[in-house]
């Protein structure tokens, strides 16, 4: 066993190159598949995973602290049925002046009496400060966009004390905006108190509603003022998050696949590149055993070595990663709950060096059965056959004799060609697929965006009190155009109104005024003309079973309107609907506009229109148009995921170019001294790789394209939308011909570092170890 241990540390030591490859590629393959493995986990219900995290409550119920004591409300709830209680928390509603919106603080919040953060339901995360613990502190619910110095500011209750924001916390269940000390809630004035309860069983609305009925069955009427289930703000916080689920999971799969395909072609090639050092030891005395060990163990060292590396690597990398994409979907909601699940260190610690083992057991077994002459033959130089015949048809072809050298070097290792081969086709399948998905982001992120550029709101509050406008809707909307650089002003007003033959409630939305623009969120039809027309958004027209060309009756009161179903256009409310100002105005005359959406002439500052805004009348709020937040996060988050497979990709055959200059330096020598140049060696080398990448590329442009067809459709289902055709028709001759030189960029990329690494070798360095 020592000789074993003493020989493998000499391999390790003389084959410094190899040994650096292989734990250069099991960290990066090892770091892509933790990254991709918690891709696949936190993309599987994320809302789940946060809500059990952080034990949140099955339902947030108030109670009338004038009608039911503390004490009876406690004891109400110690029933069967009931997993876990929190509170009673005493709750006030807080009026807070405008210069509280700098915390992400409406006009008015909810403001509870908690003493920790902690406790058996609905934990909170206070991830900057501290908690609160005496009067006078205060501890504001955001979940991102902070600065240190935001710590130590003061809040203003204009009825009542002044609080210092000791820290800021985020809790999925959103059971309050703000949490005060108990010591502190008497000043605020509290008008209910606040219990959060667990179910043993919590399945569906009705169950919840029966549980919650149990408990306060025996209270005195009046006792529950209000409550909340969380399956409600379920469906409302995982809405957007659902549509990052299909993508999530389509570069999980191809990260899993990537890492596990490199680090089979590299300990194996590593193995057969060693077969010619196989045959030495045999001929030293080695048993066929001790050679089969001693290899394992050659390849074991600096594979363990970069799996545990690359397990730490991936898991830094991992959490912003995680933070970044998860912030997106609800502002934020999943900050600090979303993260690397333990088993997924487990599977990478354990399972990536136990297939780097595996993949060195089928070579070395191999060679275990060899003599050792045969062994040293083997490992001279790859075997003549196909290889050689393929080689001297390309030698006849009007290829450069260093191209064609290179093109049929693939061949002489088909085994290791073919596990490059998937490595590349996978990169480029990742980088087809999240082209295409960048482009309809990105179309989809500025669908409308030009129609206009600030939309002033009417009504402001400040001081605690809302400020209206002092001009009338049609001297607002003349207001408005005539500020510098306004090239259009429409007036949008909406109201709650009912559609004949279903039960919920439709909200209907009216633009009068220039006209903006919409088209590039139609998805079937045409915009209204005239009276009598409706556009609704696709989740209205499945959820009611309407089509482009029905008639609907529209209520409102006493009053109604037929309207006929003109186009369809891209919105995932189900509730929402556009008629044309007259049938508005039919049925809700004295509805008022609430917002007018400002279209501006060229080059002017959207944020100094906004301004003078504000400042022309009081009771206005504009508000300039900001990026959009989902579509920055999916392209963001596509793009680094991208980059980190294809960069593995590269590793992929950057190994294989080593291995195989490895294996030929025989021929390199040989080459040399007939006269070929290093810049020739230089392209036989990458030659051979391009022929690799070329094959990737008609292979993964097709997959990728495949995979864009089966995911991006599932996404916008995710959300209840019906993408315009010009969002999904990304695969146009420039794109795909562009494309076409993945493959090729990452062979190349791979391959140019040990081509010029071959072309430095000295015909007398090359041919002394022959």
């Amino acid at each position: 066993m020592r000789a074993v241990w003493r020989a493998s540390r000499a391999a390790v030591r003389r084959r410094r190159l190899q040994t650096v490859v292989i734990a250069l590629v099991t960290l990066t393959s090892t770091a892509a598949l933790v990254v991709a493995l918690g891709l696949v986990d936190a993309a599987s219900a994320p809302f789940d995973k946060a809500f059990g995290k952080e034990r949140g409550p099955h339902v947030v119920a108030a109670f009338d602290p004038a009608v039911v004591s503390d004490d009876r409300l406690a004891r109400a709830a110690d029933r069967p049925g009931v997993e876990a209680v929190a509170g009673p928390f005493p709750q006030a509603s807080v009026e807070l002046d405008s210069r509280a919106m700098e915390f992400g603080l409406g006009a008015e919040i909810t403001v509870v009496g908690r003493a920790d953060p902690g406790g058996p339901v609905g934990r909170v995360d206070v991830w900057a400060g501290r908690w609160a613990t005496r009067p006078g502190e205060i501890v504001v619910n955001r979940d991102a966009n902070w600065l240190p110095d935001d710590l130590g500011k003061k809040i203003e209750i204009p009825s009542g004390p002044t609080l210092t924001v000791v820290g800021f916390a985020a809790g999925l269940s959103r059971t309050a905006d703000a949490w005060v000390a108990p010591e502190q809630i008497d000043a605020l004035h509290p008008q209910t108190t606040q219990m959060l309860f667990r179910f043993d069983d919590a399945a569906t609305q009705d169950r919840l509603r029966a549980e919650l009925a149990e408990v306060t069955d025996g209270l005195p009427a009046g006792a529950l003022t209000a409550s909340r289930s969380y399956l409600t703000l379920k469906e409302q916080v995982s809405g957007s998050a659902r549509a990052y689920t299909p993508y999530l999971m389509a570069f999980g799969i191809l990260g899993i696949a990537v890492a596990v395909l490199i680090i089979g072609n590299v300990v194996s090639g590593a193995v057969i590149s060693g077969f010619r050092h196989i045959g030495v030891l045999k001929a030293l005395g080695f048993t066929p055993g001790q050679v089969v060990a001693v290899y394992l163990a050659m390849i074991s060292v600096p594979a363990v070595l970069g799996c545990a590396l690359g397990t730490a690597l991936g898991n830094l990398l991992a959490r912003p990663f995680f933070e970044f994409v998860f912030s997106g979907p609800d502002a934020g909601v999943f900050h600090g709950s979303v993260s690397v699940a333990p088993w997924v260190n487990a599977v990478t610690l354990l399972g990536m060096p136990a297939v780097c083992v595996l993949a060195a057991l089928a070579p070395a077994v191999r060679a275990h059965r060899m003599s050792a002459a045969r062994a040293i033959s083997a490992g001279s130089a790859p075997r003549a056959g196909r290889a050689l015949g393929i080689q001297r048809r390309l030698a006849g072809s009007r290829l450069p004799r260093s191209l064609s050298l290179g093109a049929g070097l693939p061949f002489a290792r088909p085994g290791r060609s073919a596990l490059t081969l998937a490595a590349v086709v996978l990169g480029v399948t990742t980088v087809t697929f999240a082209t295409g998905l960048a482009t309809t982001m990105d179309r989809f992120g500025n669908a409308g965006r030009d129609a206009y550029q600030v939309t002033v709101y009417v009504g402001n509050h400040k001081g605690g009190k809302e400020v209206r406008p002092e001009r009338s809707d049609r001297q607002l909307q003349e207001l408005l155009a005539e500020l510098p650089g306004a090239g259009g002003v429409t007036a949008r007003a909406d109201v709650d109104a009912r559609m004949a033959g279903s039960a919920d409630e439709v909200m209907l939305e009216a633009r009068r005024g220039d006209g903006v623009r919409l088209d590039s969120v139609l998805t079937e039809g045409r915009w209204t003309r005239g009276p009598g027309e409706l556009v609704a958004g696709s989740a209205f027209l499945r959820h009611n079973g309407v089509r482009v060309g029905d008639h609907v009756r529209l209520e409102k009161g006493d009053r109604a309107e037929e309207a006929l179903v003109v186009g369809e256009y891209m919105a995932s409310d189900a509730r929402m609907a556009v008629v044309d100002w007259s049938t508005f105005t039919a049925l809700a005359p004295d509805e008022r506009p609430i917002a007018y959406h400002v279209k501006l002439r060229e080059g002017t500052d959207p944020a100094a229109y906004a301004r003078a805004a504000a400042a022309a009348d009081p009771g206005l709020n504009p508000v300039a148009q900001g990026p959009n937040s989902v579509t920055r996060t999916i392209i963001g988050s596509a793009a680094a995921l991208t980059l980190m497979l294809a960069l593995v990709s590269a590793l992929g055959v950057f190994n294989t170019a080593v291995l195989n200059t490895r294996d030929r330096r025989r021929d390199l020598g040989m080459l040399k001294s007939i006269g070929m140049t290093p810049r020739q060696v230089t392209s036989m080398t990458v030659t051979s790789m391009a022929v690799l990448g070329a094959l990737g590329s008609v292979l993964g442009v097709p997959l990728g394209m495949a995979g864009y067809e089966l995911v991006v459709p599932r996404m916008a289902e995710a959300v209840d939308i019906t993408l315009p055709p010009y969002m999904t028709d990304v695969w146009q001759a420039p794109s795909l011909a562009a494309l076409a030189l993945a493959g090729l960029a990452i062979a190349v990329l791979g391959a140019l570092v040990p081509a010029r690494r071959a072309a430095r070798l000295t015909i007398a360095e090359v041919l002394r170890n022959e």
